[in-house]
Parts: C-alpha cells; structure tokens; sequence
C-alpha cells in the first residue's frame, strides 16, 4: 500500500518576545502625537538631525544601559570588516558621536532634536519592550544651568501640547553633584558600586522603601522571599551608608522626606545636608539657579526640586530631571493605573568629551513616546479608534478602465481612494463589505445602467451605519435614507465626495 503524501511543513507565525505589532490606529495617534511634540521642540529653536540605528560598539563604551551585561545589554553583531556594531540603545549617544564627528561645523551651541525607534536586550515584562520610540532634544556647548531650566520648561509645554494641565503632570528635578556629595560623605569609593546605588534610588517611585534598602545592600528576591523569582545583587553598603541615602532622598513610607513645602526649603535642606562637600554644593547651588529661572518663566508650578530623582544611566554629571504624570485612571480592565515618568533628562557633560578630549558641556531631555502614549491613550487624550479608509471604487465586468479613471480623478483632487482589486467575481455585497474592513466613508458605484446614463451611485457608509440603529418608521430615516445613497453625473464626481466627507468632517491627516 502506498505511503500516503507527507503534508508539507507550516511556518508558525510568531512575535520575538518584548516586540509589538502597530496598526492603522496606534500608527496614525503616534504621528498626531510626534507632530505637537515637534511643534514645541522647533518653538524653542531645536533643528532636527537624524542618526543611523547602528553604531559601532565602542562608540557607546561603558554607557551601555546595563553595566552587569556590557554584550547583552544592546543588540550587537559583527559585520563584514569584523567590527562590532550595535543597535542605538537610546538617542543621546548616537548624537554625541554626530557632534564629535562634525564639531567644527556645527554651530555652538548646537541645538537639535530627533525621534525614532530604539532597542534594549532586556527581559521584557509588563510595559517593558525591547524596541520603542523616544522623541529627544539636546543642546551641545551651554555650560550653564539655564540650558537646563529650558528643558524642564519645555517639558512643560509639551505636555500641555499633548492636553495635559497643569496640576497633572511635574517636572522633577535633582542634581547628580549632590548626590556625589553624599557619595563623597560616606566614602564609596567603587564607581560600579555607586552606578548600582544610583540604580537602586531610581526604583524609589516604582517599589516600597524596604526594597530599595535591600537593594542598597546584600540584594532583593523578586518574589519577595529569599529564594522566590529573580535575584537582584546589591550594592553591598553597610547601614551607615544605606541609611544617609534614605535619610536624603526620603522615605515616602514612613512620610520622612528632604522634600520641603516649595523649592527655596527644599533646596535649603539639600544644601545642609550637604555641608563640607564642593562638589555638593556646586550641585545645590544650580538647584537653586534652575528653580529661579523656571519661576521667572512662569513653570514655578510645575517644575520642582526633588531629591528622589536619580535617573540610570551612568553619563549623567549634574542636574537630572524626569516628567511624572499625576493622573490616577483605569486600564481597560478596570484595574488602577498609575503611570509615572513618561520622560527625563539631564547634563552629560562627558559623553562627547570622550572623542573630542576636551570638555563639551551638554544637557538633553528624551519623551518615552511608546509610554506616553499609552497613557494619553487611556486618559483620552489620543484617539484609538481607526482613521478613516479611502474611498472605495467598486468593479463591475472585466473592463476596468473607466472605473481606474475615477479613481484617478479622486486621488489627482487629494482624495485617498482605492479600486477595488478582489476577485472580478465578487458580488456588490462582498465588494460593501470589504468597504466596511477598509472602514471607507464612502464607496462609489457604476452598474451597467449607471454607466450607460453617465451618471455614478455614491454610498456614504457613515450614514449608512447611523441608519441601521434608527426605526424605520420614523421621518429622521426616510431623510437619512436619501442622503445615505444618491446620483451624480460622472463630472460631479469629485464634489460630491467632497462634500460627503466633509459632511462627516474627515481628513487623513
């Protein structure tokens, strides 16, 4: 008996984990969305530039966003010449690289922006991915704190770009030469031990104070109990030196913070507490500049002094910044949502020195674009719902021709419109139906009989769905239904649609 025939083998379609598909919908809220952020960025005189998402290994160094894992913290490959390249881990890095390349013929300061897709060969989990967008603007050659109080002021605008108020949103600011200055204090000597400390205080919004000293010392279990989930490595500080860190960037447990009723008291008890350190000093004494500058700019409100904030990333050497959303609102499943910094910044006054060998001050601030999204998503900020399809020109018989012709008349007057190029077969009814997937506003026809009188059916599908939830009886339908199919003459076409459109205020922008 002969072998029945092997099926041949199927591919299974599956997503690298931590990566995400986007549709119509997200696609078209992220362009609103980049738009305003431009808008502000280009208002305050930042010019873009665009860099590849390859660089080479060594120009990202010891930067990379996790120290314990130098090869696998970025994607890494090695081409053709043998060299190691990686893709971009963040944008700052790659635009330190552009600077130094084109640093004699770059303006000083150089003020630019750019936005694009970045990549981190991290453990996904919940709102954790290995690629997502970042929308950054940095000035190159401002050594003074003003640079940075204008970040933080456009911070805010941006976010009140994107609809969000005052009183729902702050900028938060601290300065990485004060908390040198407690490191200097309590002698940690360990460059990695203090990159670890840095790490740990930057977790102080996401988990309770007890873990965070867990994480200052011997280390912290995921799950809680020794032995359950992931182990965190430590810093390894001794209690003297876990609790002078507490003590200054606050235990929020138990209600004990440096944090004081405006930025003048804060930045008061921040200039005690470093006492006897210069470097300390230095760092509190542009605290004070930047809370000057942003209430001369009228941000006095929104931009506020925080001994918290930490930021990761080990380039960092003075002040330090992160926007928090303020809002408390529910994900789709009703659950409580709060979502925390969507973007942050700071000086990295030794990032192009490194090719440059001479000092190059900077300062930058990076919008989580992926992040934020989803948070003005949820709050309503930005719609989800999918734009508008184009206007579908529906095929009857084998000659296409006249119905290509509309097609172009439509596209060459700026209206979106597709011929219908399904199986010739297909009947109007399945033709309407792909209309609807399409999510079309509007769908032409031309039968046989239309064709030979010069005239075309035009559809409004819009209306068409209003209709199907009014009663039948009622004088509201018998009007709708008239409007919701009607007759052109062919040279009427263009206006006609036009006017269906504009009745139902769509555009693809």
């Amino acid at each position: 008996m002969a072998e029945k025939p092997k099926k041949p083998s199927k591919l299974r379609a599956r997503l690298p984990r931590g990566l995400v598909d986007r549709g119509p919908a997200e696609i078209a809220a992220t362009r609103a969305m980049v738009e305003k952020i431009r808008e502000v960025y280009e208002r305050y005189g930042f010019e873009p530039v665009e860099t590849p998402a390859f660089e080479y290994t060594d120009a990202l160094g010891k930067f990379l966003p996790d120290q314990d894992r130098p090869n696998e913290g970025v994607f890494s490959l090695q081409d053709d010449d043998e060299q190691w390249i990686s893709l971009r881990y963040d944008l700052t890095a790659p635009l330190a690289r552009y600077v130094a390349e084109n640093f004699d013929a770059l303006p000083k300061p150089y003020r630019s922006y750019r936005f694009g897709w970045v990549f981190r060969n991290e453990k996904p989990g919940p709102g954790r991915f290995r690629q997502f967008m970042q929308f950054d603007a940095d000035t190159v050659g401002a050594p003074t704190s003003a640079a940075d109080a204008e970040m933080c002021m456009m911070a805010a605008d941006t976010m009140q770009a994107l609809g969000i108020p005052r009183g729902s949103y702050v900028v938060k600011v601290n300065n990485r030469k004060v908390l040198d200055g407690i490191r200097e204090a309590q002698g940690i000597d360990s460059d990695a031990q203090w990159l670890t400390v840095m790490r740990a205080i930057d977790k102080a919004d996401k988990f309770p104070i007890k873990d965070i000293i867990q994480l200052l010392g011997a280390g912290r279990w995921d799950g809680g109990e020794e032995g359950k989930g992931d182990f965190t490595k430590g810093a390894g500080l001794n209690q003297t030196q876990t609790d002078a860190i507490i003590s200054f960037i606050g235990d929020k447990d138990a209600g004990a913070s440096m944090q004081g009723a405006d930025n003048q008291s804060t930045v008061a008890n921040m200039r005690a507490r470093v006492e006897g350190s210069k470097t300390g000093s230095d760092g509190v004494a542009e605290l004070a500049t930047i809370a000057e500058l942003a209430d001369a700019g009228g941000y006095g409100d929104c931009v506020k002094i925080d001994p918290s904030v930490v930021r990761g990333l080990e380039y960092y050497t003075g002040p330090v910044y992160e926007v928090e959303l303020l809002l408390d609102t529910k994900d789709e499943k009703g659950r409580p949502v709060r979502f925390g910094s969507v973007g942050g910044g700071g000086r990295y006054d030794g990032l192009v020195s490194r090719f440059r060998g001479e000092p190059v001050p900077a300062t930058g601030f990076s919008i989580g674009v992926s992040r934020l999204q989803a948070a003005l998503t949820l709050i309503g900020q930005l719609g989800n719902k999918p734009q508008p399809g184009p206007v579908v020109v529906t095929v009857f018989g084998g000659d296409i021709a006249g119905y290509q012709k509309m097609v172009a008349s439509l596209r060459q007057a700026g209206i979106r419109a597709e011929l219908y190029l399904g199986n010739p077969k297909h009947s109007l009814g399945q033709q309407m139906k792909y209309a609807d997937k399409r999510n079309s506003p509007c769908a032409i026809i031309q039968g046989s009989d239309e064709k030979q009188q010069g005239i075309v059916q035009i559809k409004d599908l819009i209306l068409g769905a209003e209709l199907a939830s009014l009663e039948k009886d009622r004088d509201e339908y018998l009007k709708k239904q008239a409007e919701a199919q009607f007759s052109c003459k062919e040279d009427e076409l263009v206006a006609k649609v036009r006017e269906v459109l504009t009745r139902h205020g769509v555009n693809w922008s």
